[in-house]
């Protein structure tokens, strides 16, 4: 079908039922409005019935190498199916759209947001909520209503394998500061924001993605580190709060996070006051499938607390509702599933989705980039000096160009960022050479990168470690470089947890991403262009930092 019928969707008025109330749907509908299925543009035809049976009430649309015109053709997809579902109820559209390691620059067409560790850098709360305001019209524009962002959890373990740039730093005030900002942008631009991961991922030392982390923390430092943030976030009336799929014997021996009462409702609910949707990380997490089958944890998740069940990739969807439904109808008491589907319901009602199609924002995307870029020049940090290298000054006395080698340990999907990094240096008259190696280098990398340098006025070097895993072929490459050329300035451009790995390097300069506008910003500070003022939001040795 052609495209522009798609796109046509989201302005032309539905055939809603405004006035449908919770009562009148059934017993599927109801189950259904807590369920959440993650889509993209080539699986989404797989849940197409599901939906308009009404027994999917949204989606979480995936990662997928396509444009921002394709995300919108298939949120307008999406939609019609539930126009057509007995009551007409649209889905809750939501996206894991927070930077960093989750988010890259290819997926759904949207700008590369800044990891929160970059936020944290800029010290800038008024820059930080700017860019969330912009990104949440551009969200909008896609006709996405839920944003799983802000990430709360506080870094306090440097060996976390999986949260890194995702948290804000190892600071809880710092985290609350910085959360807070995010969730008032999203908030103004009429996006639904989710903290995560309650009640803290920060101090885990395994992947919840593989593992069931155990985190040993007393109550009191549970209650002074990791809690601190979603109890200003509730405080600030946050809408929705994630679980996290993790055991803490603090607060129940028996359960992970996601399955605990005692968690979810005494502390969540009761304790601290939250009075929003629940939702919980995927399902189909080996944290939560090493105890149980999706359906199974579902239903645990349902019975411990939570509103929204992500059921995650590659599922059957008929298979877990029919399973889930046969446990509920066996029960003579629904009333967690009837305050659950009620509290999705009344959320789509408060946002206005049962009145009509939303109100589609004008473009902003041009201030969007500006503050972008805003953002990575007051972010970039200057972790180390030792031999005053910056700003750098050739010393040439024949009169001919100055020449910059770049050579970027990346992965190929971000090679459309990496330009950006030379825009700078060829408006100053300098030759530049790039080289973009692997992120795991073999020898042909090395070699290649070893040309690049010869004969180069300055070296730059950039590692990518995604959290506090080493990638040793990139630490072994990128220290021979170092120990071959001295006027060198190593770019840490994601986790600053490996700074300490390159203690060769006396010119250290971290961006806590790798995206254009860093990568720019980076290169303006080396010519002398701009000031660096970011702050490193993670606490490093005294030795490592000089």
């Amino acid at each position: 079908m052609k495209k522009w019928f798609w796109m046509a969707l989201i302005l032309l008025p539905l055939t809603l039922n405004a006035q449908v109330k919770f009562e009148d749907l059934s017993f599927d509908e109801k189950l259904g409005q807590t369920l959440v299925v993650f889509v993209d543009v080539d699986s989404a035809e797989q849940n197409r019935k599901a939906i308009e049976e009404g027994k999917i009430g949204g989606v979480l649309i995936q990662w997928g190498n396509y444009s921002l015109p394709k995300t919108k053709e298939l949120v307008a997809k999406l939609q019609s199916w539930a126009a057509k579902s007995p009551h007409k109820i649209p889905l809750l559209i939501s996206i894991d759209y927070e930077g960093g390691t989750v988010y890259t620059p290819i997926t759904l067409g949207f700008e590369y947001l800044p990891t929160n560790m970059m936020f944290s850098a800029t010290q800038d709360e008024e820059a930080a909520a700017t860019v969330a305001y912009l990104a949440g019209l551009e969200l909008r524009r896609a006709g996405v209503h839920i944003n799983f962002s802000p990430v709360l959890d506080v870094n306090s373990n440097p060996h976390n394998p999986i949260i890194g740039v995702r948290s804000f730093g190892s600071d809880p005030a710092n985290v609350t500061k910085m959360g807070l900002a995010l969730m008032n942008g999203f908030k103004a631009a009429g996006v639904v924001s989710v903290v995560k991961h309650f009640p803290g991922h920060g101090n885990t030392t395994e992947d919840s993605h593989y593992k069931v982390p155990v985190v040993h923390d007393s109550l009191d430092t549970l209650e002074k580190v990791h809690l601190a943030p979603f109890a200003q976030a509730i405080k600030h009336q946050v809408p929705g709060v994630m679980t996290g799929h993790i055991m803490y014997p603090a607060l129940d021996i028996n359960n992970i996070s996601t399955f605990s009462r005692p968690i979810l409702h005494d502390l969540l609910r009761e304790k601290m006051g939250f009075n929003g949707f629940v939702v919980t990380d995927s399902l189909d997490m080996k944290s939560t499938t090493f105890f149980c089958k999706i359906p199974d944890c579902a239903v645990k998740s349902l019975d411990a607390g939570a509103d929204m069940l992500l059921l995650g990739r590659y599922i059957k969807i008929n298979t877990v509702f029919n399973r889930m439904k046969e446990q509920l109808a066996a029960r003579k008491d629904n009333a967690r599933l009837e305050e659950a589907a009620k509290r999705i319901f009344d959320l789509k009602k408060e946002l206005g989705l049962l009145d009509g199609p939303l109100p589609v924002p004008t473009p902003t995307d041009k201030a969007y980039r500006a503050a972008l870029q805003d953002v990575s020049d007051k972010a970039v940090t200057l972790a180390r000096n030792r031999r005053n290298l910056l700003p750098f000054t050739p010393a040439r006395a024949d009169g001919k160009k100055p020449t910059v080698c770049a050579v970027f340990f990346a992965p190929s999907r971000f090679a459309d960022q990496l330009p950006d990094f030379s825009q700078p240096f060829l408006e100053s008259g300098w030759d530049v050479r790039t080289y973009n190696a692997a992120l795991t280098p073999r020898a042909k990398d090395s070699r290649r990168a070893a040309q690049c340098a010869q004969g180069a006025d300055l070296l730059v070097v950039t590692s990518l470690q995604w959290a506090d895993k080493t990638n040793i072929n990139q630490k072994n490459a990128i220290n021979g470089l170092i120990k071959e050329n001295p006027n060198t300035v190593f770019i840490s451009t994601m986790s600053p947890y490996d700074i300490p790995k390159y203690p060769e390097a006396d010119t250290v300069l971290a961006t806590y991403g790798l995206s254009r506008y860093a990568l720019k910003s980076a290169a303006k500070i080396i010519l002398g262009k701009i000031q660096p003022h970011g702050i490193l939001p993670v606490e490093l040795e005294e030795k490592d930092i000089q």
